[in-house]
């Protein structure tokens, strides 16, 4: 393949930029601009320092080569990394020296697309670079750097490996049909069938809470006027973002921002009071705060210690128990001061517990101004809900234990080993994966024919192919690398 060059460092000025070229020919494209040691000569991962050349022999500017040599690169090919000065001017220049040298401008995301096509990565590890490239915390770089090591891909490929074998088990009988042989067990294959489904299903379960942690999660800050929401908000994020006055209704429209806490981007969304209200701004603010409620992944639901209780656990309920699976049917114990003693589950019997869903909102109730009622008792909460957190956000009281209520709530608190998947495309991949296998397991607990339970499989086998490149098309591959950066 030609060989390609762009600008790998952020566009602007800085001190140093990072120019890549990389290729069959990218050593000898580089002597032909360099002066100082050969560069073709030279051992793989060295630098040194030289000047870089226009046509006429003047110096552009004084830079260092590192060389990585072909199968030690990123790429898999020859590569040169020129790290000038960041001048606009400079940048520009060198480019067009290479591409006047034999090199081409390279399309967005070539480097890493032959990185993939030279075997030196895996179509998901692949698009982890971009995420790594992209992450804002510290869960986010801690999923993409887990999946550019290969954990994703070893547990997909450990999967497909025992697909195929299932799959040739079945197409070997499919050639001796005639004989009426079986080479497999039917219970032994509906075992294997239901084993890899539900380790599939566990995987794709994943990816709300990979791509919440990717993206910031959603967090509502709700309740009733002059709950506390806005002094809330602005003490999670350190700055005076929100309006906060003891005037019923001032926050008419959402507020957002972000803020990292234990290495989990979230995204607050303050909301105006729940209440009825005649003034039709204030309608329109409430109606975008239902909205908000409705696509949060955390809720955070302030309740008033210095208002009636009741009402405000009735709103709870009304609002929310279109949105929570479960009912709450134990009923909170007495709180005293900022220690909250709850029981969960709404049986003694484990197995009769509910069981949230995954899609549900994780709720956490907030009982504020803790600065100016020490102690309450809270009547029976509703909906089922986290241990409340009792707090000040006026003098900080308990907005520790809130941020590790969060960090939980968020599965921030994961170790590094747990797999998350955060790429919608992967998430299709396992979706129509599982449900091939539910056919196969259907067609296998029916005795249908072998052929048709060969085919179902294979096409199972094709979409978990499809996430880490054995089963690609130019069309994937070109919709894939187009997101990525240029000079990546």
């Amino acid at each position: 393949m030609e060989s390609i060059t762009a600008i790998s460092t952020p566009a602007g000025v800085g001190g140093i930029a990072v120019i890549r070229l990389s290729g069959k020919d990218a050593l000898e494209i580089a002597d032909r601009v360099w002066k100082g040691k050969r560069l073709s000569e030279v051992d793989s991962h060295t630098a040194h320092l030289g000047e870089i050349l226009d046509a006429e022999g003047e110096m552009i500017d004084s830079a260092v080569a590192t060389v990585f040599r072909e199968g030690r690169s990123f790429t898999g090919e020859n590569t040169v990394e020129f790290s000038v000065h960041g001048s606009k001017w400079i940048q520009r220049e060198v480019i067009a020296r290479l591409i006047q040298a034999g090199a081409r401008a390279a399309d967005r995301g070539e480097f890493t697309q032959r990185a993939f096509l030279n075997g030196r990565l895996d179509l998901a590890q692949a698009e982890a670079v971009a995420d790594l490239i992209a992450s804002e915390s510290k869960a986010a770089h801690r999923i993409a750097a887990s999946q550019i090591k290969g954990q994703f891909s070893r547990r997909l490929n450990a999967i497909r490996d025992d697909m195929i074998k299932l799959a040739s088990l079945l197409e070997l009988e499919l050639d001796f049909s005639e004989e009426e042989v079986e080479f497999a067990d039917r219970r032994q294959l509906l075992d294997l069938t239901e084993s890899t489904l539900s380790q599939i299903r566990r995987l794709s379960s994943t990816f709300r809470t990979g791509k919440a942690l990717k993206e910031g999660v959603p967090t509502v800050i709700a309740g009733i006027p002059n709950a506390g929401k806005s002094t809330l908000l602005n003490h999670l994020i350190g700055d005076e973002k929100a309006i906060v006055s003891d005037i019923p209704g001032t926050t008419r429209d959402t507020i957002e921002d972000t803020a990292e806490i234990n290495g989990v981007l979230y995204r607050f969304i303050d909301t105006a009071g729940l209440r009825d209200s005649d003034d039709t701004i204030e309608r329109i603010g409430i109606e975008r705060a239902h909205a908000q409620l409705s696509k949060a992944r955390i809720i955070l639901w302030l309740i008033d210690p210095t208002s009636p209780l009741e009402p405000q656990l009735s709103l709870i309920q009304e609002t929310l128990l279109p949105q929570l699976s479960l009912l709450q049917d134990t009923p909170l114990s007495q709180c005293e001061g900022s220690s909250v003693a709850h029981t969960l589950s709404s049986s003694s019997n484990a197995e009769e517990s509910p069981t949230r869903s995954s899609s549900d909102p994780i709720l956490i109730p907030v009982i504020t101004k803790s600065d100016i009622v020490p102690e309450i008792t809270l009547p029976q909460l509703p909906v089922q809900a986290m241990s409340p957190i009792v707090i000040s956000a006026k003098t900080g009281e308990g907005i520790t234990r809130l941020e590790q209520a969060l960090t939980e709530a968020s599965g921030g608190d994961t170790d590094g080993e747990t797999l998350l998947i955060t790429n919608l495309r992967h998430y299709e991949s396992l979706e129509r994966t599982a449900a091939a296998l539910e056919r196969v397991k259907t067609s296998l607990t029916e005795g249908i024919s072998g052929d048709f339970i060969a085919q179902d499989l294979r096409e199972a086998i094709h979409h978990l192919g499809a996430i880490t490149g054995a089963i690609t098309t130019d069309t994937l591959l070109h919709s894939i690398f187009s997101t990525f950066c240029i000079g990546k």
